[in-house]
């Protein structure tokens, strides 16, 4: 291997870890300005499926998966499929698999595939939510990643988010 080459690799790597750690000390705000504004204190968990998108919005942040449509549809729609299925049937565990299903065949059809929102259905059935858990939690903690995701972009040159609006 030349020298020329082992520079341009060290150099590449050098890149790939300088945006690596951008990214995670995004990812750290993000997620922790989300947690804080919604988190509940008794069911923590009700917010799992943001995790997954931070990864999605500061490190696959050009996958179709990461832009607006994809995050707030996947989201939204497999929150309110999930509330759904549980005030018209219940909680029993035949509930829960119709309500991610349903919310899979959702995000297919709308173009709205966000996989950490799928967890939304199964959250939103075992927590009994109501309507307004829509809004926060989901809402206000999807919003928040997407706030942060797009001033974050914007201060460092290179990439933007989102790539797509719609």
């Amino acid at each position: 291997m030349s020298s020329h080459h082992q520079k341009e690799t060290r150099a590449a790597n050098g890149r790939k870890y300088a945006d690596l750690i951008w990214s995670a000390i995004g990812g750290a705000i993000a997620i922790t300005l989300a947690l804080l504004l919604v988190a509940d204190r008794n069911s923590p968990f009700v917010l799992f499926s943001l995790g997954g998108s931070t990864v999605f919005l500061f490190v696959l942040t050009e996958t179709e998966a990461a832009q607006p449509r994809a995050l707030f549809g996947g989201h939204i729609g497999g929150a309110l499929i999930g509330i759904l299925c549980y005030q018209i049937f219940g909680d029993a565990l035949w509930v829960s698999v119709i309500a991610v299903v349903i919310t899979m065949m959702f995000m297919v059809v709308t173009r709205t595939i966000h996989p950490p929102a799928g967890a939304n259905p199964l959250i939103m059935v075992h927590h009994h939510a109501g309507f307004l858990s829509v809004l926060n939690p989901v809402g206000a903690g999807v919003l928040t990643l997407f706030l942060v995701a797009i001033v974050w972009s914007r201060v460092r040159p290179g990439k933007k988010y989102p790539v797509r609006w719609w």
